[in-house]
């Protein structure tokens, strides 16, 4: 039954991942549609977090009655930044990029997220660099290619890929898919992706911290959806002022995708997410997006009839290996720190101070390692430490 329980703990966070992983891949093709049919994306992320919140305030208030603890003022600016990082900057600048892109290529972008998770850390002095090490040298490896893999999507396009799924489903111009590709427009969502993904980084960093402060992952979700709700429907009664009717949302594939991305991508994600950084870090919870990469690119190719390019498909395989280099990287941070916790707790010996001539434990005459813990005969009170052999040596 130990056993069991185990290998169940030790599997968790991977399966935690990959459903999330498939979540967040419909969610990338409901929002392409409902954006491209004309939704607003401020008015879709103010009922999205609308939504998350109705959902997840019920389950906070139940399962974590009495254990929240006290919101003090350091809590309460970390929140304040953690629902400003994602529901209003990362969602909107995503979703204004995901619909001036495409779905597939959106979700292939993504995937620079590790890496940048990755530096922020280490300048936030939350990963550790040693240049001697296979593995520090495997993460630094990894980032370079995941920079590069994105810098060439965004450069070449090259013809556009045929997949076998696909074949006969595109009948545009491939000389006009190509031109609209390379256009400013193109240009300006990919910049407002990769900007989203260094909110998202940062929203990842600082819940990880805001966690250890505060270890209520249900009742900090809420209160970041309603944070987020707030503030974003706040931004956009300024920016949308001169239409109203943007508000309106019908029965259709605009209210599917609020509820959907909602419950799913907002509630449930940053409940999860919460608990796998809690345990395994952030770099480990953005080091699935190729998945969702995958996923996307299959269904966006088949329901939204979109094209993917060979630059595309070149800079995401780079992306993948320089990922999962990053990730063999940090594997070793796993395997190497609790082996040594163990084997730590394991061989320690509860230590007490004991006075000798006068001082607290550190000038004794029969003491050992600077007098901090006396051997010689003088010891009746140290209860802890069975007494010496004569003639034992002392570590």
């Amino acid at each position: 039954m130990g056993v069991g329980k185990k290998v169940l703990d030790d599997v968790k966070p991977y399966l935690m991942m990959v459903l999330l992983q498939v979540g967040y891949a419909g969610m990338y093709i409901v929002s392409v549609a409902s954006l491209k049919q004309g939704m607003n994306h401020f008015v879709l992320v103010t009922y999205r977090n609308v939504v998350a919140t109705a959902v997840m305030t019920p389950f906070a208030i139940f399962f974590e009655r009495g254990l929240r603890p006290k919101i003090t003022m350091p809590i309460f600016i970390k929140i304040c930044g953690l629902a400003l990082l994602e529901p209003v900057i990362d969602q909107n600048l995503y979703y204004l990029g995901n619909k001036l892109t495409s779905a597939s290529f959106s979700s292939a972008l993504v995937n620079i997220l590790p890496a940048v998770t990755f530096i922020m850390a280490i300048i936030l002095r939350m990963e550790k660099l040693r240049f001697r090490s296979l593995h520090s040298q495997a993460k630094v490896a990894g980032t370079m290619c995941t920079v590069t893999g994105a810098v060439l999507m965004i450069m070449y396009h090259g013809p556009v890929v045929q997949f076998p799924w696909a074949k006969g489903a595109h009948h545009a111009d491939p000389s006009a898919a190509a031109a609209a590709q390379s256009s400013a427009t193109w240009l300006t969502g990919t910049i407002m992706i990769i900007a989203s993904c260094v909110a998202w980084a940062g929203f990842f960093v600082l819940q990880s911290n805001t966690l250890n402060s505060y270890p209520a992952p249900l009742t900090l979700t809420s209160i970041i959806c309603a944070m987020g709700a707030v503030t974003n429907a706040a931004v956009t009664l300024v920016a949308e002022r001169r239409d109203m009717g943007v508000w309106k949302v019908g029965l259709d594939t605009r209210l599917f995708t609020v509820v959907y991305s909602g419950i799913v991508c907002s509630g449930v994600a940053f409940y999860v997410q919460g608990l796998v950084t809690k345990t395994r870090g952030p770099v480990f919870v953005t080091a699935f997006q190729p998945l969702c990469m995958l996923i996307t690119a299959v269904m966006g190719s088949i329901l939204l009839k979109e094209e993917t390019t060979l630059g595309s498909v070149i800079g995401a395989a780079i992306i993948v290996l320089g990922l999962y280099s990053l990730i063999w990287g940090k594997s070793s941070d796993i395997l190497d720190s609790k082996p040594a916790n163990s084997a730590a707790e394991k061989l320690a010996l509860p230590l007490t101070s004991v006075a000798a001539n006068g001082n607290s434990g550190n000038g004794g005459a029969n003491g050992c390692n600077g007098g901090r813990h006396v051997c010689g005969g003088q010891v009746a009170d140290d209860v802890e430490t069975p007494a010496p052999v004569k003639g034992a040596i002392c570590y």
